[in-house]
């Protein structure tokens, strides 16, 4: 993906249709090119949803599992949804354990939800999404966002077809965000991870998982002039000292700024960055741990490429260095090296906490105060969770998606009882049937097991974020 996605995130160039307007384009869905590149709708995609060749192959395990082990996972980690204030209170090293171990794909996005604390947001703000939906915007940032908009993995169905339906649902959690932290506004590296959470979860969802993103997990991350990622980036040239003399000599002597290789891994989350595959591991560690994460999958991918002198024959100025870290790898990207790498590298939240103070006392003494005040840091789920405790109520699961049961109609058409019968049997009987004519669908279904109920419904359009159970990506 290092190689294939460059350009498609955070560069400036080209533009896109308005989907503020009603000019031709519009909402439709209807184009089947990616903008230029002559992919069309019925170029096949991988399990993700990316058109072939568009992403490196990762040697991804998960193909591997056995069904039964799936299942397992699957009824463990529905348990631990059903009663999840208990389980990060009681038994959190477990629930950071199983998103070790990766996050069954079929439950992953409300696993991220409930793990950033976005469900409790949503329902403590019920209708506020809508609110900011409705709104118009700042044009100011609607221009910037609409540019953006056919940049995010243009290769994936969900994003390819010019203002379809994943488009659509990204201008809107975007421009919901700068109306929502108007002081903040917009900044291009929020483009990616808003559309990764919409490959996953509703648009609505996806709102309130980057708000928690943005706001306890990298806080002033995406604010003007980028002091916190700046800030990040010394913490991680220190703890390289450590973790790498090496590689932390070798980017000494040749003066390579960390801001200068750093920025896009941290801002997007490394979705730029690793392969598909190894992305969502790493997101599903982040999401649970915190930044922590981050700091340890650039640590190891510094120390892998840079980390002995064999190593940085190929690397000898500043220019080469830099091609390699913009090149990585791939068998140091593949999912489970760097899983276990990760898991392994001794980094702790104090490291990274008493590193940042000093940073921070460095900072104020060579450049004054921070500009941009960004509340504290959340480590992670379980001091979301331990800072502003959730009520029982919002932890509890609503399945937002009625379907009316094709089992109804056939009981509406049937002919009328006889006159024999009491009043008592008929209500009863009805109200049977009343019960049964509605049955709420989960809109995180997992694709193995579809509802029979679908078997009914003819779903319309490829594009729509929560139309396709045939992939994990729009679970």
């Amino acid at each position: 993906m290092a190689k294939t996605e460059q350009g498609n995130g955070l560069d400036m160039r080209g533009s896109t249709e308005k989907l503020t307007g009603s000019g031709t384009g519009g909402f439709n869905g209807s184009d089947p090119e990616v903008h230029g590149n002559g992919v069309v709708e019925e170029t096949q995609v991988d399990k993700y949803g990316f058109a072939g060749g568009a992403q490196q192959s990762s040697g991804d395990t998960a193909e591997g599992i056995p069904h039964e082990v799936l299942r397992q996972r699957e009824s463990k980690w529905l348990e631990m949804l059903n009663s999840w204030d208990k389980w990060m209170a009681k038994k959190h090293k477990k629930v950071k354990e199983r998103c070790q171990k990766g996050i069954p794909p079929s439950l992953r996005g409300r696993a991220w939800l409930y793990l950033t604390g976005g469900k409790v947001r949503r329902e403590q703000n019920q209708g506020k999404f809508q609110e900011l939906d409705d709104q118009p915007g700042d044009p100011k940032w609607i221009d910037i966002i609409e540019r953006d908009l056919h940049r995010q993995f243009p290769f994936h169905e969900m994003f390819a077809a010019r203002g379809g339906h994943g488009q659509q649902d990204l201008f809107r959690v975007l421009k919901a965000y700068t109306l929502h932290r108007p002081e903040e506004g917009y900044c291009q590296a929020q483009a990616p991870i808003a559309a990764v959470l919409l490959m996953h979860m509703p648009a609505e969802d996806a709102f309130w998982v980057l708000v928690q993103i943005c706001e306890k997990y990298l806080p002033g991350y995406y604010s003007t002039g980028l002091e916190a990622i700046q800030l990040d980036g010394e913490i991680l040239y220190a703890l390289l000292r450590r973790v790498s003399p090496v590689a932390h000599r070798h980017l000494k002597k040749h003066k390579l700024e960390p801001i200068l290789y750093m920025t896009e891994w941290f801002m997007c989350a490394f979705s730029r960055t690793l392969p598909w595959a190894s992305v969502l591991r790493v997101w599903d560690m982040f999401l649970c741990e915190g930044v922590k994460i981050l700091f340890k999958v650039g640590l190891v991918l510094l120390k892998c490429m840079l980390g002995s002198q064999e190593k940085l024959k190929t690397g000898q100025g500043l220019y080469e260095t830099m091609e390699l870290l913009r090149a990585i790898k791939l068998q140091y990207m593949q999912e489970e090296f760097l899983v276990q790498e990760v898991i392994e590298l001794a980094v702790s939240e104090k490291d990274i906490e008493k590193e940042h103070h000093t940073q921070l006392r460095r900072w104020k003494e060579s450049r004054g105060d921070l500009h941009c005040k960004s509340p504290p840091r959340m480590h992670g789920a379980k001091a979301i969770m331990a800072a502003e405790p959730p009520r029982r109520q919002d932890l509890r699961q609503r399945p937002t998606i009625i379907v009316e049961s094709p089992l109804a109609l056939q009981t509406d058409g049937g002919k009328a009882e006889g006159a024999i019968g009491s009043r008592k049997t008929k209500e009863e009987k009805e109200k049977k049937n009343a019960s049964s004519s509605q049955e709420t669908v989960d809109p995180y279904l997992p694709p193995s097991d579809p509802s029979p109920l679908l078997n009914h419904m003819t779903v319309q359009g490829s594009k729509e974020s929560l139309s396709s159970a045939e992939h994990d990506t729009y679970l």
